[in-house]
């Protein structure tokens, strides 16, 4: 367990993230998850934790470790087509993972998944927060356009607002 990573997350405030993903960044966020979901059948979700605490903290969870928690007790994997994909972002970490069930997951793959993280990061890494996160949506929504196309009568299955946890 690293002091360093205890200390950012234990010092990370609530403010922090409530000043970067503000009311009008979140329905932005939700409006392009809507929008996304008229060019693909998939289902979308994005959530940002400021920091861990309590038990995943002391136990050093890793962020994808923590991501599986999320995407499990959101029942992002409860979907029709088994093409449900989890945006999440650990913002004490600077960490975004993108957790797909394995009906999407099989046809984009790990290193799919990866490439848009690493890109989502980038822009972070650059304060640039809101254009990281549109970035995913838009990449994410990519993947599952070109695998599962909308269809005539397709519901949504899963809440689009974004989770802040």
């Amino acid at each position: 367990m690293s002091i360093t990573r205890i200390g950012r997350h234990l010092l990370h405030h609530h403010w922090q993230l409530t000043r970067i993903f503000t009311p009008d960044v979140l329905a932005r966020i939700e409006q392009a998850i809507k929008d996304s979901e008229r060019v693909h059948a998939g289902q979308l979700r994005f959530v940002v934790e400021g920091a861990l605490d309590g038990r995943p903290l002391w136990r050093n969870q890793p962020p994808r470790e923590r991501a599986l928690d999320v995407f499990s007790q959101l029942r992002i994997w409860d979907t029709a087509h088994n093409n449900g994909v989890l945006i999440y972002l650990l913002l004490a970490d600077r960490d975004v993972e993108i957790i797909a069930d394995r009906g999407i997951h099989e046809r984009v793959g790990a290193a799919g998944w990866e490439t848009i993280c690493r890109a989502m990061e980038a822009e972070f890494r650059a304060g640039r927060f809101e254009q990281g996160v549109m970035l995913g949506i838009a990449a994410v929504s990519r993947e599952l356009a070109k695998h599962y196309p909308p269809h005539a009568g397709e519901t949504n299955e899963l809440p689009d607002a974004p989770v802040v946890m």
